[in-house]
C-alpha cells in the first residue's frame, strides 16, 4: 500500500511534460494555491467528465487564486488529443513512469468491478502557496467531484 498524504505534509515536487510539450513544475505554482488531480486515462468517460468539469470551473478557480493541474500516465500526444477533442482549458501532465502518482499515493491497489487491481487511484490535492498539502482526497468520484471540491473550498 502506498503512503497517503495528509494535510500539513509537504507536497512532493515534480516536473512533467504537458499536453503542449512544455515542462511544468509544482514549483511554478509557488505563491498561489494549486489543485493537483490524478486520473486514470484520457478520453475515458469518467476522466472526460472530470476534466470538462475542471475546465468549466477554471475561471472561478483562478479568480480565487487556484491553478489546476491534471496528471495521468498518458503520453503528452494523447493528452494533446484529449485537450483538443474536448476543448479542455487546464494543463494536462504526463507521468508515464507513475513516479509522481506513487509519490502522492495515487497509484496502488484499488477495487475495480469487485476485483483488486493495481492502478491509478483517482485523487485530488490542494497545495497551498508554500507547497504544503492543504486537502488530500483519495478515491474521489469523477462525476460531481469538482462541484464537491468547490463546496469544500467554500467557493460556492
Amino acid at each position: 500500500m502506498s503512503v497517503r498524504l495528509q494535510p500539513g505534509d509537504q507536497a512532493p515536487e515534480f516536473t512533467l511534460a504537458s499536453d503542449t510539450g512544455e515542462s511544468v513544475s509544482l514549483a511554478d505554482q509557488r505563491g498561489k494555491k494549486a489543485i493537483v488531480y490524478f486520473y486514470p486515462a484520457a478520453m475515458t468517460p469518467g476522466c472526460t467528465k472530470q476534466a470538462c468539469d475542471f475546465s468549466d470551473s477554471i475561471d472561478r478557480l483562478q479568480a480565487e487564486g487556484f491553478a489546476v493541474l491534471g496528471i495521468s500516465p498518458d503520453k503528452p500526444e494523447k493528452l494533446a488529443t484529449f485537450r483538443e477533442r474536448d476543448g479542455l482549458t487546464i494543463p494536462l501532465l504526463s507521468d508515464p513512469d507513475r513516479e509522481v502518482l506513487k509519490a502522492y499515493g495515487a497509484f496502488g491497489e484499488k477495487k475495480l468491478y469487485g476485483k483488486v487491481v493495481e492502478g491509478v487511484i483517482r485523487s485530488t490535492f490542494v497545495v497551498d502557496e508554500k507547497g504544503a498539502i492543504e486537502l488530500a482526497q483519495y478515491n474521489v468520484k469523477a462525476t460531481g467531484h469538482v462541484a464537491k471540491l468547490r463546496r469544500d473550498l467554500g467557493l460556492d
